[in-house]
């Protein structure tokens, strides 16, 4: 049977991923494949390989032992974190994507999904309602790296025939996974502090209005364009995503509705200069019209949503 591999399915949207596409396609269908081993009740949920993103000859092993079809590469060093350590993250971003990517040139898979991210865009992008085709100047490691990818992307689609789809994600806001080194995870660690303490210092001004989405939102996309047929999928760099946007001072506000005595102040740190460089709003008509993507959360439904989970939790 033919099977599915992902690769960086420990963090934050990977392990979500993992548990969706073993719910589609059946848990045996499905590899987990992580650098280490992580939560050990996620690991023995189904099929896991220990794999290095950066690793050639690991990747194919496991994608030839297992009879691999598709993958997701979801192995990254997202925005905050790359600044810290640039040229691993230009490693690890760009080299995972050439593994991957030549094995499918080879013939050796045949589908890929790999994600992209708004931090593509930079100062000189319309902020609002940013387009599909724009001016695209990245001034973060993680954005010249996603930038780049999606060049290579499109490129070995046109020469070479290879069948990779992407979407550029917004900020992803998740109760089940901690947040994984972006410059979004304000928006995730404000609804934990909010149960938690009752009050959160945001690292971000309150006027600060960027893209987001939740997270199942997010993997309901992926599974989506990877399930497309071919055809549909008109853009092979790739494709703009949107459900949302709001700054911290309106996520607050949402989450007072259900927690009256809730407090918010605001303290910028290094991610401002980050946050300033990207859109506010995304047009993304385009994977709408392809594919027939729609969004089902909005800024109130989510927050009743996650409050709920993470109470539970």
């Amino acid at each position: 049977m033919a099977k599915i591999l992902i690769i960086g399915a420990c963090g934050q949207i990977g392990t979500e991923l993992t548990k969706k596409l073993r719910e589609v396609y059946g848990t045996d269908a499905v590899i987990a494949s992580d650098i280490r081993k992580g939560d050990p009740e996620f690991v023995a949920s189904g099929p896991f390989e220990v794999v290095n993103a950066l690793d050639f000859n690991q990747i194919e092993t496991v994608i030839e032992q297992n009879n691999v079809e598709d993958v997701y590469l979801m192995a990254a060093l997202l925005s905050a974190t790359a600044e810290k350590n640039p040229a691993f993250a230009w490693d690890l971003n760009m080299n995972s994507l050439f593994h991957v990517l030549n094995l499918a040139k080879a013939g050796k898979i045949k589908k890929i999904f790999w994600p992209s991210s708004i931090a593509v865009f930079g100062p000189t992008t319309p902020k609002q309602n940013t387009p599909q085709y724009t001016v695209m100047e990245p001034s973060t490691v993680y954005g010249i790296s996603k930038q780049s990818g999606e060049r290579w992307a499109e490129y070995y689609h046109n020469i070479y025939g290879v069948d990779i789809r992407s979407i550029r994600y917004p900020g992803l806001i998740s109760w089940s996974t901690p947040p994984g080194g972006g410059t979004t995870d304000y928006a995730v660690d404000i609804y934990h502090k909010a149960l938690a303490d009752g009050k959160y210092t945001c690292f971000l001004s309150e006027e600060t209005r960027l893209p987001m989405m939740y997270m199942d939102d997010a993997i309901r996309a992926t599974v989506e364009i990877m399930q497309a047929p071919a055809e549909n999928i008109k853009i092979r760099s790739s494709y703009n995503l949107s459900a949302m946007d709001f700054t911290p001072k309106e996520i607050a506000e949402a989450i007072k509705k259900e927690i009256p005595d809730f407090t918010i102040d605001y303290a910028p740190d290094f991610r401002q200069k980050i946050a300033d460089s990207w859109p506010q709003s995304i047009d993304d008509s385009s994977a709408r019209q392809d594919w027939g993507w729609k969004h089902d959360f909005d800024l109130n439904s989510m927050t009743v949503d996650m409050l709920e989970h993470l109470s539970v939790k």
